[in-house]
């Protein structure tokens, strides 16, 4: 627990989702001195399913703005607050050393992964794109380079084999809270030095568009299923085609194939999809222009020749 004096700290809080919600109401909760709470406005695009941590800064009476970008203006303001620290909980912008460099006793990320593995955007799908079986979240200091400042603190949590990247988020979300509330003291005493990233190990994956959801029937069983359940609700979803029409493959589970070339329907029901060393069961999707429903009810022949193109 921080002393009396701690608590006095002024912070600005740049955040979003429910891991930034949390973590901004985890610093209230300590007696910080929230100065501003900087956002992002929702994409209507994106399915709505995180908490709003810009209703949690108007519902505490904070100043509350989602900027565009990051620029003098931000910067001219966050100056005049004269913050003691920063912190940034699954902001999606990169903040400027210009902002950075306001507070005096540091600025703080919690990264999504455990560092130094899986820099950048998109870590929770990576990590179950890639099938993991670990994961978890880093505190770490902020710097020009993105995600590469010394760490703090970590919470690892296990990823289970049937696990969605959806479910492996909601493990995320209270190893932040407790992570941060465990390095607070340090912080605010500004003694959280923490320790230098070993460069050896560290991997960068990128951000990841709707598209990339594509199935490349040709590769095998595990890797179709592991981005099948790393991009399923609430995220755009792995897809194919048949036909010309584009098949979203919400719900899948792997199974013993036939000799059958990738792509090929073996089964109608239950539905199942040959692979490059097996089979898919599908068990539940959805055509472009239709709703939600069970594998088998899709009304895919056996024969059918799913692919990679919408033709």
């Amino acid at each position: 627990m921080a002393d009396e004096k701690d608590l006095r700290k002024r912070a600005v809080v740049f955040a979003y989702s429910s891991i930034g919600h949390d973590c901004l109401e985890e610093l209230l909760s300590a007696g910080l001195d929230v100065a501003a709470v900087f956002t992002h406005e929702d994409d209507p695009a994106e399915e709505k399913w995180f908490r709003s941590v810009w209703e949690l800064a108007e519902w505490n009476g904070l100043f509350v703005r989602a900027p565009e970008k990051l620029g003098e203006a931000e910067a001219g303001l966050i100056h005049d607050l004269r913050p003691d620290l920063i912190f940034s909980f699954s902001y999606r912008k990169v903040i400027p050393t210009s902002i950075l460099d306001l507070a005096p006793l540091g600025a703080f990320n919690i990264h999504g992964a455990l560092l130094p593995r899986y820099r950048g955007r998109a870590c929770i799908n990576w990590v179950v794109i890639n099938g993991e079986t670990e994961t978890g979240v880093t505190l770490h200091h902020m710097t020009a380079r993105v995600d590469e400042g010394r760490i703090v603190d970590q919470e690892a949590v296990p990823i289970g084999p049937d696990d969605t990247a959806h479910d492996v988020f909601k493990k995320l979300i209270p190893a932040a809270r407790k992570m941060l509330r465990r390095g607070l003291p340090s912080i605010l005493a500004g003694t959280a030095h923490g320790w230098e990233q070993d460069e050896s190990r560290a991997t960068y994956f990128g951000r990841r568009r709707p598209e990339d959801g594509l199935i490349d029937w040709r590769k095998t069983v595990r890797e179709i299923y592991n981005l099948a359940r790393a991009v399923t609700h609430p995220f755009p979803g792995a897809f194919t085609f048949w036909r010309g029409k584009k098949l979203f493959v919400w719900e899948a589970r792997p199974c013993r194939g036939s000799a059958a070339a990738p792509g090929v329907v073996t089964s109608s029901s239950p539905l199942e999809v040959a692979a490059g060393d097996g089979a898919l069961r599908i068990e539940r999707g959805q055509w472009s222009d239709g709703e939600e429903s069970k594998g088998d009810e899709l009304g895919l022949p056996v024969g059918a020749k799913l692919t990679g193109e919408g033709r």
